[in-house]
Parts: structure tokens; C-alpha cells; sequence
């Protein structure tokens, strides 16, 4: 386990999937809450910030809002980036979300995406040629379409690339998330942050 809380940065915009993003905040949120529960007063594993373009209400697909905690002018030094899918044209089209993810992803320890999210990453430039990555099992021809670069798989929760990590659609967010666990913060805490959310976790490695 880190000796230090990591800092995970979560970016949020509007038409995002709200399980792409809420998935991974309850994933980490909950693996500090278990962490501190087993050792009281001791720093947790994580801190969990969204971040988007301004602190106005994001929008998310299905109409739920959330507050950002902090802009793309005052960004959280990240150690761990996650880029969650949605409706992504807009994000893809806008300059200073590229721009932050671009920098972020150089940053940061690890970066991975949700779902439609690998979009983002690959029009960020995060993405290199050649690299592994999946998506929804919807939206694989079309990234394949639009990144030829890229090698696309499909059938599989999550592709780990080592610094970059791409989960397939929605509640794959999940499953990916406590992977991230596992590697940042051990494995049985992985298991028990599953566990605490009732969740049935595909630990299978793809």
C-alpha cells in the first residue's frame, strides 16, 4: 500500500454516464472508508476530487447534477486520472478538456477511462498507436473507425496497459476500479471494498 493518500481525479462533463462516473467514486471512496475502519486515524488510500472545465453543475445524461469540487484552472495534482464515457462529442470537441487530459494523464501514476471515455483519451493524444484498449461493446466499430491506430478489443471488463487502463462499458467501471484497488492498495482491500458495496467483482484478468 502507498504510504501516502493518492490523489484520484475524476473528470466530470456534461452528458457524462452517471455510473461511469459514480461507479469509480464509490469504488475508492469506499476502499478509504474500509481502510480507516480496520485502521483508525491512520491516512486513507485515497482522496477523490471530480474535476471539470468550471465549478458549475455538470449535467449528467440522464439529468442528475453534480458540483464539481474543482476547475481545469485549479486542478488537484492527480495521481490516478479516470476519464468516464457518456455523450462524449461535446468533451471531444472542446480544446481545454483535451488540453487538461493531455496534461493530467502526463502527470499522473495511473490513467484509465469508462466506457465511452477512450474516446476522450485517444483524442487527448493519451493514447498511443498500438495500444490496447476497449470500450462499450456498442461503441467498438466506431472507435475502431475513428482511431484505426489503436488496437481495439472487445469481450473483455478492462484492458490494463500498465500506466493506462480502459474498462469496457458502464458497470465495467466497477470491476476495473477495484483492479485499480488491487494494485494501488492490495488486493484484500479490494476485496473487502466489493464486498461492502455488494458487488460481485470480475477479478478474471482479461
Amino acid at each position: 500500500m502507498s504510504a501516502r493518500t493518492l490523489q484520484v481525479a475524476i473528470l466530470a462533463f456534461d452528458d457524462v454516464e452517471a455510473l461511469d462516473l459514480a461507479g469509480p467514486y464509490e469504488v475508492f471512496t469506499t476502499a478509504s472508508r474500509m481502510h480507516q475502519r480496520d485502521a483508525a486515524g491512520t491516512a486513507p488510500p485515497f482522496e477523490v476530487k471530480c474535476v471539470a472545465r468550471t465549478t458549475a453543475p455538470v449535467r449528467m445524461r440522464a439529468g442528475l447534477q453534480v458540483l464539481p469540487d474543482r476547475s481545469f484552472d485549479d486542478p488537484p495534482a492527480a495521481d490516478v486520472l479516470i476519464v468516464p464515457g457518456g455523450v462524449v462529442d461535446a468533451a471531444m470537441a472542446c480544446g481545454a478538456t483535451r488540453d487538461w487530459i493531455a496534461r493530467a494523464s502526463l502527470e499522473a501514476r495511473l490513467t484509465a477511462s469508462v466506457c465511452t471515455g477512450a474516446f476522450l483519451l485517444a483524442a487527448s493524444g493519451v493514447l498511443q498507436a498500438g495500444a490496447s484498449v476497449t470500450t462499450h461493446w456498442e461503441d467498438i466499430d466506431d472507435l475502431r473507425h475513428r482511431f484505426p491506430a489503436l488496437n481495439v478489443r472487445e469481450g473483455v471488463r478492462w484492458v490494463d496497459q500498465g500506466r493506462i487502463v480502459t474498462s469496457a462499458g458502464i458497470t465495467a467501471g466497477i470491476d476495473m476500479s477495484l483492479h485499480l484497488v488491487a494494485r494501488l492498495a492490495g488486493e484484500p482491500l479490494a476485496l473487502r471494498t466489493a464486498r461492502q458495496m455488494d458487488f460481485a467483482w470480475t477479478r478474471t484478468p482479461p
